[in-house]
């Protein structure tokens, strides 16, 4: 490997990053093409710090060789147990660590923490969610910045993992790579007789509730009543380690930065406990000693092109409403321009070809077997769909990549041909009208119809829904648009998921049904639902304004939602009237979160405000 002498000091000078935003605290590197330990070498050169190298010493550097000449790479487990999203991550992380030694480099694996989201759903716990994506990323930018790594491969497992990781390349943008924990394997009931998965849990809960839940064979007898069925899917729904094995949030993310170019290909479809997986592992430390040579960074993959593939491919695959959210958060951060007005352009030109779950029949499992995510993107970018000419960490194009993967097989039914989609535009829709003037996100695939009116009824927090419905007080007679509010990014705070009632409603059958909020939907979710309106209800949007009995129009053809029987003038007496909530947080995360955090149709993301602030 090359680099200095053991004393130090070379012909290599410190001096100015040309790729470090400005925005941020500069640090001095070494020039690229030389030795690998470019930011490290301003600690451990010379004898400059020599408390810093004591503590190295103390921590494992070997010998006085790796001290001067060895690159440092951060490894970033987002791991905790208790959650079989992150359940393997920091044993992936273990192995990561042994193969980035083995190429004579120092290794440091740290950890970021996170929130399950299937654990805190429906209960004040999912609160602390989202801006758990934030604390991520300012762990990893912390950590990589403050000990002049080199070098970071980051290996979330849960939904907010992913951007979170991706948010924190951007800002310390050194050479990175994405390790994605894995999805789950599926789980059989055995009184339902079919698979289920965790989301299974929650419409089940809505069938229970609502009397419609029972055994396939034999419902009643002793052992097989609607709770011992509800025991059977609690019990068997997540069989192991992995992330839920929809096409939710978590697989949503993965396939999308996979399309991005920031992993190895089949990160996003390997089971979390495949022989792949830990081959992947193994092979990252090559990798990221590639990306540290060829002085590839995150803000050279972070491009407008890249962010258009992962909108493709979100679209193609019935991604997650909260993608939207992320995909805003990640281009903020890395400096891209990217809105609202883009993803609906995407969605408007992209077909919806996946018969994955939430809404279809098939898990991410299920697509691993015929080929996984590269299969997708071959057959993507043979069609023109996405560009197979972005750079990757690899060092090859995404088509490069690709090109040796299995094609899918002709016979295989997940992926819809082109010419039979799903639905011929994307199931993410962004509406605009009276109701949300600047934005909302709605996930329409079609089999719920593309259009829908009802009477608002509103719920100042989702507690009060799902109280109601654990109630069996939502009636079937007649169309109902129901509203819960004060749950946005401010107002939640934290913009909790709401699978608990979209879940339930599914489960109780109840077809008369369309759910909007200020917060957000789980990737799980499905119906006629619409998210993250903006402005939300905390800060006097019109949500905050509506009342029981309005009429409410969703239409995903012209892509509005408004307030039909209420004039304008109506709205401006009500917008006078209203007086914003007491915030019941007033210290710790969520409070400091709810000061900082944006709207949700710029990301929520928390590091930037305006100079007057």
């Amino acid at each position: 490997m090359s680099g200095t002498p053991a004393n130090g000091t070379g012909n290599s000078s410190l001096g100015e990053d040309p790729k470090s935003d400005p925005q941020y605290i500069q640090f001095k590197c070494l020039p690229p093409g030389g030795p690998l330990n470019r930011w490290s070498h301003a600690v451990t050169r010379e004898h400059d710090f020599p408390g810093a190298q004591a503590m190295l010493y103390g921590a494992g550097v070997p010998n006085e060789e790796m001290m001067k000449n060895a690159p440092h790479v951060g490894i970033a487990t987002v791991w905790w147990e208790g959650n079989p999203l992150t359940r393997t991550v920091l044993d992936f992380g273990k192995i990561v660590k042994r193969a980035v030694e083995k190429q004579k480099m120092l290794a440091w694996q740290y950890n970021a923490v996170g929130v399950s989201d299937a654990i805190t759903m429906g209960g004040e716990g999912m609160r602390f969610s989202l801006q758990t994506r934030d604390l991520i990323a300012d762990s990893i930018e912390t950590v990589t910045c403050a000990q002049h790594h080199d070098a970071n491969i980051a290996i979330p497992g849960c939904d907010k993992n992913m951007p979170g990781v991706v948010m924190a390349a951007a800002r310390h943008n050194r050479p990175f790579i994405m390790i994605y924990g894995g999805t789950i394997r599926k789980g059989y009931s055995n009184l339902l007789e079919r698979d289920v998965n965790v989301s299974t849990c929650y419409e089940a809960s809505g069938a229970f509730a609502y009397g419609r839940l029972q055994a396939k064979t034999n419902p009643g007898a002793e052992g097989r009543t609607p709770s011992d069925v509800m025991s059977d899917i609690e019990r068997h729904a997540c069989p192991g380690a992995g992330a839920c094995g929809g096409m939710y949030t978590a697989n949503t993310m993965a396939t999308a930065i996979e399309a991005m170019g920031l992993t190895l290909p089949g990160s996003s479809s390997y089971p979390a406990l495949s022989p792949e997986k830990a081959r992947e592992c193994e092979r990252a430390a090559e990798v990221i000693k590639t990306t540290m040579e060829k002085d590839i960074r995150p803000r050279d993959l972070l491009t407008r092109e890249s962010f258009e593939n992962a909108l493709v491919v979100t679209m193609i695959l019935g991604g997650s409403t909260n993608g939207v959210l992320h995909f805003l958060a990640m281009a903020n951060t890395a400096e891209v321009p990217l809105t609202l007005e883009d993803i609906d352009r995407v969605s408007n030109k992209t077909p919806f070809l996946a018969d994955l779950a939430p809404s279809g029949k098939y898990l991410m499992e299920d697509l691993y077997k015929i080929g996984g995510t590269p299969s997708v993107l071959k057959m993507l970018i043979a069609a023109g769909l996405i560009n197979g000419n972005i750079p990757t960490v690899t060092g090859r194009t995404l088509a490069e990549n690709v090109a040796d993967w299995p094609s899918l097989p002709p016979d295989q039914k997940i992926i819809r041909p082109l010419s039979d989609p799903i639905k011929e535009t994307g199931h993410i829709r962004i509406l605009r009208g009276n109701f949300a003037p600047e934005g909302a996100v709605a996930k329409i695939t079609g089999k719920e119809g593309l259009s829908f009116t009802g009477k608002a009824r509103v719920f100042n927090k989702e507690h009060e829904l799902d109280d109601a419905l654990a109630r069996g007080e939502i009636p079937r007679d007649e169309n109902l648009v129901l509203i819960v509010r004060y749950e946005g990014p401010k107002g939640g705070p934290g913009m909790p998921e709401q699978l608990r009632a979209s879940a339930a409603i599914m489960g109780a059958g109840l077809k008369n049904i369309a759910l909007v909020t200020d917060g957000r939907y789980s990737g799980a979710s499905h119906g006629f639902i619409v998210g993250h309106v903006t402005p939300e209800a905390a800060v006097g949007g019109p949500i905050a304004l509506v009342k029981e009995g309005d009429m409410i129009t969703i239409d995903a053809i012209k892509n509005r939602i408004d307030i039909t029987n209420v004039s304008d003038e109506e709205l401006t007496e009500r917008k006078k009237a209203w007086r914003a909530p007491k915030a019941k947080v007033r210290r710790g995360v969520l409070a400091k979160y709810a000061r900082l955090v944006g709207d949700a149709s710029h990301g929520a993301v928390t590091d930037q405000w305006n100079s007057e602030n």
